[in-house]
C-alpha cells in the first residue's frame, strides 16, 4: 500500500474509532486488545495530527500555502508563505533579484530553489528549471514547487501523493504570480489569487493581503504556526529589502501584519521628519499621522514620534507618546533626558528629574535640542553645564558643533579642541575640527 494511502486510512480509522469510543461504554472496550492498540498507536497520531503526514511518514513536511510574484514596475520579486510548522521562512523561500524566485513546500527540498536559481542563470525557462530538478528527484511526488523568472513567467507543480492528504492541494497560475498549497480549505487558493489581483500597494503589502485572504478563507485545515514575507528588488538598498518572519506563534499572520506595519511605519516617520525639514508642512503632518497608526506598539520608536510632534509644534501630543512609552515599558525612562526642554510643561514636572541626570543624560538633552535645530539653546545649556563643572568630551563636541552651525568658528574650534583634549579618540570632534581648519 502507498504510504500516503496508509496515513489517510489511519487518520480515517482514528476518526471512526474516536466516535466509537464516545458511543460505547469504555469499560466494555477495555476487555478488547483493539482498544489497547488504539490507545498506543492510533490515538497519539490523531491527537497530534496537526501535521499528520510528517508523523506517519517521518518526513519534514510543511502543510503550507504560499504566493510568489513579480512586480515589473518596482523590479521586485517576492514570496509570502504560511504553515502549521515552525520557521517556514527558513527553508521554503529562494529569491535572487533579476534572476527569479522559487517557493518550495510540502516535503521541503532546497535543491529546487538552489538549483532552480542556477538553471535560470544559465538561461533555462522556469518550467525547465523545475522539471529538470524534478526528473532527478525520486521523491518528487511529495513536493510542491512554484517558480518565477526575471520576466514574471511562472510555473508550478503539485506532487501526485499530495492528493491523498486531507484538504485541497493545488496551484493557480496568474499573470506574474502563482499560488500553491496543500491541506487547505476549499477556497483558499482562489481567494488568495483574487485578492492579489485586486489589491494595490507595494509588492510586499499585496503578498501579505493575499496571505491574509487565504487564512480568512480557512487556511490550512490543521492550523497555523509560522509565516513569512520576503521581497527583494534589483534596485533596492539593504534597508528596502523585506525579510519579515514569525517563526512560532498562535497568530503568525497577524503578527506578520504587525511587522509589516512597523516596517512601513518607520518609513512614514522618516518621510514626516524629512518633509518638515523641507518646509512641506502638509505632507509632514499626513506622514506623521500615518506613522503613528502603524507604529503603535513599537515602544522603541516612541521617542522619534515624540520628537516629530515637537518639531511640528505638537508638544501635548509628544508628551502623550512619552507617557505611553513609560506606561508600556518602565525602561523607556532612558529616553526621558532627551526631553529636558519640556521640563516646564505641567505634565512633565513630575516625570523629569534633572537633579539625577548623569553627564550622558545631559548629552542626550543637548543632542535632542540640536536635532530640533535649536542650536542657541544647546549653546546656552552647554555653557551653563560647563560653568557647573559638568562636562565631557562629547558634551564639548556638541557645544562646538552648535557654534559651528551658528557660524561662530573660533568658539567652535575652542570647544572641539577641548573635546579632543579630553578624549583624543573622539572621531566626530576630530573630523569637524579638520573641516574648520581647512577653511
Amino acid at each position: 500500500m502507498d504510504i500516503s494511502v496508509f496515513y489517510w486510512y489511519i487518520s480515517e480509522l482514528a476518526v471512526t474509532l474516536t466516535k466509537t469510543i464516545h458511543q460505547s461504554k469504555i469499560n466494555q472496550m477495555k476487555n478488547h486488545k483493539c482498544f489497547l492498540l488504539f490507545i498506543l498507536i492510533v490515538f497519539p497520531l490523531y491527537s497530534f495530527g496537526q501535521n499528520l503526514p510528517s508523523l506517519i511518514t517521518d518526513r519534514n513536511i510543511n502543510s503550507t500555502f504560499s504566493i510568489l510574484a513579480y512586480d515589473e514596475n518596482a523590479q521586485e520579486w517576492g514570496i509570502a508563505v504560511a504553515t502549521n510548522n515552525i520557521c517556514v521562512g527558513n527553508s521554503t523561500i529562494y529569491i535572487e533579484p533579476e534572476v527569479g524566485a522559487f517557493s518550495v513546500i510540502a516535503e521541503t527540498e532546497p535543491k529546487y530553489g538552489i538549483k532552480g536559481i542556477e538553471k535560470l542563470r544559465l538561461g533555462k525557462s522556469v518550467e525547465e528549471a523545475i522539471l529538470e530538478v524534478r526528473n532527478e528527484d525520486n521523491q518528487a511526488n511529495y513536493r510542491q514547487i512554484s517558480g518565477i523568472d526575471k520576466n514574471g513567467n511562472v510555473f508550478a507543480f503539485t506532487g501526485s501523493s499530495l492528493k491523498y492528504w486531507k484538504g485541497n492541494a493545488s496551484e493557480i497560475l496568474g499573470e506574474n504570480y502563482a499560488v500553491i498549497g496543500n491541506q487547505l480549505d476549499e477556497n483558499v487558493l482562489f481567494d488568495m489569487s483574487k485578492t492579489f489581483e485586486s489589491t494595490t500597494g507595494t509588492l510586499a503589502q499585496r503578498l501579505l493581503k493575499s496571505l491574509v485572504a487565504g487564512q480568512t478563507a480557512g487556511g490550512q485545515i490543521s492550523g497555523k504556526q509560522s509565516a513569512a514575507v520576503v521581497v527583494k528588488g534589483a534596485n533596492n538598498e539593504w534597508y528596502n529589502q523585506i525579510d519579515l518572519r514569525v517563526d512560532n506563534s498562535k497568530n503568525p499572520i497577524e503578527e506578520l501584519q504587525t511587522l509589516m506595519d512597523y516596517h512601513y511605519g518607520r518609513i512614514r516617520l522618516n518621510q514626516a521628519i524629512y518633509a518638515h525639514r523641507e518646509g512641506n508642512t502638509q505632507r509632514a503632518k499626513q506622514k506623521l499621522t500615518e506613522a503613528e497608526s502603524m507604529l503603535n506598539g513599537w515602544t522603541g520608536m516612541y521617542a522619534r514620534i515624540a520628537r516629530a510632534n515637537v518639531a511640528q509644534g505638537n508638544e501635548d501630543l509628544a508628551i502623550d507618546w512619552i507617557k505611553k512609552g513609560l506606561a508600556e515599558n518602565p525602561k523607556w525612562s532612558v529616553y526621558l533626558p532627551a526631553f529636558y526642554f519640556l521640563r516646564e510643561h505641567p505634565e512633565m514636572e513630575s516625570i523629569l528629574k534633572p537633579e539625577n541626570f548623569s553627564v550622558t543624560d545631559w548629552e542626550s538633552a543637548m543632542g535632542m535640542l540640536s536635532n530640533l535645530g535649536r542650536e542657541l539653546e544647546v549653546i546656552a545649556l552647554g555653557t551653563e553645564l560647563i560653568d557647573k563643572k559638568i562636562e565631557s568630551s562629547y558634551l564639548n563636541f556638541l557645544l562646538g558643533r552648535s557654534y559651528f552651525y551658528e557660524k561662530e568658528n573660533d568658539k567652535a574650534i575652542e570647544r572641539l579642541e577641548k573635546a579632543l583634549e579630553m578624549d583624543s579618540a573622539n572621531i566626530e570632534a576630530e573630523m569637524l575640527l579638520d573641516r574648520l581648519r581647512k577653511k
